[in-house]
């Protein structure tokens, strides 16, 4: 068999892991025909194939499977040792909810930042950020859902609660799902994906009402609700300050409210970057610390 280089086994690591020709292209910089003619080559020196074609995407063999678990840990350690022999001002990636990222995550990155770190920010749906992680694009991303990516792995992080609120001056403490029907409701969109699960959760039914206001921003709800256009439901992060300061009041207590899990999501073989590695450890760390997680 002829020696077999590196730049092949990367090359084959990279499409294994986004299970797609094109976001391996992507993550090595490198054209879609160079990584095709590179796989050919390493099936024809295996003698094996490594891939089946898919309409979208490749999926691998078990041959595949089997040499990605023999040779992705030493190309992730000596991809390390030379991250760390000759480090680089590379920035880290990280991709998440804009609200979340804006309100939780920065002011817990701060202390790295401060020490040097490098850092690029991507805003966007769950769905969108786990598909660039994947690519390569990113290199962590908070997700609000479970990742069920190929490539890709994460651990939970937080869970937000979620709550019913107005302002104060609407005066509906006390008032029944009945009659919020017939309150202005603010959402994020218009088909209600929070407001349903707090109403199934809770109510036990479905939200009679429709979007009166629709803001694609949970920054933009708050200020609307807190401004009296009507009641919303919202995670209770983003509503602590206003609810200690009295301008938003809850209209229901809940023995269990609604949850949802975030998680921590880094593409395989990402770790081996110190930077990368040292923001997951951090964020980790700095949620399992928070007391209002």
């Amino acid at each position: 068999m002829s020696p077999i280089s590196l730049d092949l086994l990367r090359t084959f690591l990279a499409v294994h892991r986004t299970g797609s020709i094109t976001a391996a292209a992507q993550t090595l910089g490198l054209s879609q025909p160079a990584v095709t003619a590179q796989v050919k080559t390493l099936e024809s020196v295996l003698d094996r194939p490594l891939f089946d074609r898919l309409p979208r995407g490749v999926a691998p063999t078990p041959a595949a499977d089997e040499l990605a678990r023999r040779v992705a840990p030493s190309l992730d350690a000596l991809d390390g040792v030379v991250e760390s022999e000759l480090p680089s001002d590379a920035a880290v990636h990280l991709g998440g909810p804009a609200e979340f990222l804006c309100e939780e995550v920065m002011p817990m990155l701060a202390p790295l930042v401060r020490s040097g770190l490098r850092l690029r920010t991507t805003l966007g749906l769950s769905d969108d950020l786990l598909a660039d992680l994947a690519a390569g694009r990113l290199d962590l991303v908070i997700s609000t859902i479970r990742p069920r990516v190929r490539g890709v792995q994460a651990d939970p992080l937080y869970d937000e609660e979620f709550l019913l609120v107005a302002a104060p001056s609407l005066g509906l403490a006390g008032v029944g799902p009945r009659e919020l029907a017939a309150v202005p409701l603010v959402a994020y969109a218009e088909d209600l994906p929070i407001v349903r699960r707090y109403w199934r959760s809770v109510f036990g039914r479905r939200p009679a009402m429709a979007a009166q206001v629709v803001i694609p921003d949970l920054r933009g709800v708050l200020s609307a609700v807190r401004a009296g256009m009507g009641v919303s439901v919202l995670p209770a992060y983003l509503c602590r300050r206003d609810l200690a300061a009295g301008t938003l009041v809850t209209l229901a207590e809940p023995d269990e409210a609604p949850i949802n899990t975030g998680y921590l999501a880094v593409r395989s073989g990402a770790l081996a970057k110190p930077a990368v590695a040292a923001v997951r450890a951090h964020l980790i760390e700095a949620f399992r610390a928070s007391p209002t997680y």
